[in-house]
């Protein structure tokens, strides 16, 4: 039962592009998304609440499993998918001529975006490193399209580093897998390469190949998820993929990767000596805090200002993953929910601006708060969030993995983090300040359509965030958390 509800939840999001793409006028097609999109997230969070649920005893089947961990993550992708979905079609109004013809634009949108979103929802589910890694690799065709979308040169030239960048690290976890399959001794079956059989042949792997194959995979993974030092394509992808992309990019793709990697520590760490699975990860978080905060100091166009930030943030998740204590595993939960609202409302903000204030993808904003108050509440609301500020979810989530570490004895970790932190929190404070009453560039507003449908998405987004924060401070200390932690493996 469960096995044909996982199919048909994957299977909605492919009819829909599809459906979509054949659709002979372009409200017909908007019309396919959305209901396509409803449907899709209907399905998928039904099935998150039936794997949280059930987190003391998943459901396995041949290819998936249904667990807490994989629930959490599938919910912030349906939800991040619908929120996009919806976002689209005020995006697509008016595009000309683009990587393709206009009058096959919005089709072909659509079976970029739904083919993405559909693959995205089934890395959670796999029960299975090497499908997991096939999973990802599917990813990079379809959004590598989508952020090359608008044809332009900088956009072709950001989806082409992307491509290749993250199809070469994707290269060195293959390496890393097959390393790690050749040392299960499978005979051959893959299943050798499903997590449980990974968790149970871990403690009698060699500790030296362990953490070749370990160092590999994490590494490769890295690429996809944008940790520093291989995040190279991630200012370039984000700032030049259509908002809705960016969107699903920063708050679906970027996550659902570092979960991949979370499994990987859980199960393959035992074979490793006790704290360097854990060290590898602290290495990334760290290294990712640093380089991100130059630039967040500095004067950015808006969606890449949210591209620096979404460094800064998978580096706080890999912070939290490495602590892997029960407070550090509450705040990685809400660090995810509270991102994913957070910097997907930033990127929907840019619809009406790109429009709007044609320089504000060369030139940082000022002076939102007098020319557009519906988009200057969406940047105010999605800075602040994503600065931390309380009641932000981010507050409580980051303070929550910097207690992690210092239950984990993570002592100097902990600390060099909290500054990190700091620093980063005052270069966005000075973003915000500056990008809501600082002194205006000409431009002429006209609110309409994308003022209203901006106003509604704040709303959502707003409130959701609002409920992440409640339930992180119902998070630390209670059985699901334990019960994630097991689940995640």
């Amino acid at each position: 039962m469960i096995e044909a509800v996982i199919i048909a939840v994957l299977a909605l999001p492919l009819a829909t592009a599809f459906g979509a793409l054949l659709a002979r006028t372009p409200r017909s097609a908007d019309a396919i998304n959305v209901a396509g999109a409803l449907a899709t997230a209907t399905g998928a969070l039904g099935l998150a609440v039936a794997g949280i649920a059930r987190a003391d005893e998943p459901a396995h089947g041949g290819w998936y499993v249904l667990d807490a961990g994989g629930g959490v993550f599938l919910a912030v992708i349906a939800v991040i998918g619908l929120l996009s979905a919806l976002a689209s079609p005020l995006q697509l109004a008016g595009q000309g001529r683009g990587l393709v013809p206009a009058a096959r634009a919005r089709g072909l949108y659509y079976l970029a975006f739904h083919a993405f979103w559909a693959t995205l929802l089934a890395v959670p589910l796999v029960d299975n490193l090497a499908l997991a890694w096939v999973l990802i690799e599917a990813t990079t065709g379809g959004s590598a399209l989508l952020v090359a979308f608008s044809g332009k040169r900088s956009a072709l030239e950001a989806g082409w580093k992307y491509l290749v960048l993250t199809t070469f690290g994707l290269a060195v976890a293959l390496l890393g897998i097959i390393l790690l399959y050749t040392l299960a001794g499978s005979g051959g079956d893959l299943a050798a390469l499903d997590w449980r059989s990974i968790a149970a042949a871990a403690p009698q792997l060699p500790e030296t190949g362990a953490l070749a194959a370990f160092v590999l995979i994490i590494a490769g993974l890295a690429t996809k998820v944008g940790w520093a030092p291989v995040h190279n394509w991630l200012p370039d992808a984000h700032s030049e993929a259509p908002p809705a992309v960016s969107a699903l990019l920063s708050a679906a793709l970027l996550p659902s990767v570092a979960f991949v990697a979370w499994r990987v520590l859980v199960t393959l760490g035992p074979a490793l000596d006790p704290g360097a699975g854990s060290a590898v990860f602290l290495g990334f978080g760290l290294l990712s805090l640093a380089l991100a905060v130059p630039f967040l100091w500095r004067a950015l166009p808006w969606k890449r200002l949210l591209a620096y930030s979404s460094l800064e943030h998978m580096g706080v998740l890999a912070l939290g993953i490495g602590f892997a204590t029960p407070l550090a595993t509450a705040g990685v939960v809400a660090h995810v929910a509270g991102h994913a609202l957070a910097k997907s409302l930033g990127f929907y903000a840019a619809t009406p601006l790109l429009r709007h204030v044609p320089d504000a993808n060369r030139q940082p904003i000022r002076g939102l708060a007098a020319a557009g108050p519906a988009s200057a509440t969406a940047v105010g609301v999605s800075l602040g969030a994503l600065a931390a500020l309380p009641p932000s979810p981010l507050f409580v989530s980051e303070l929550l993995i910097l207690l992690g570490g210092l239950s984990a004895g993570e002592t100097a970790v902990t600390i060099i983090a909290a500054a990190l932190l700091a620093l980063g929190f005052l270069g966005l404070a000075h973003a915000l300040i500056e990008g809501l009453v600082g002194e205006p560039r000409p431009h002429r507003w006209r609110p309409g359509r994308s003022a209203r449908q901006i106003t509604r998405l704040t709303v959502v987004c707003t409130a959701g965030m609002l409920v992440v924060t409640v339930l992180a401070c119902l998070l630390p200390g209670s059985e699901p958390v334990e019960l994630l932690m097991r689940g995640v493996g």
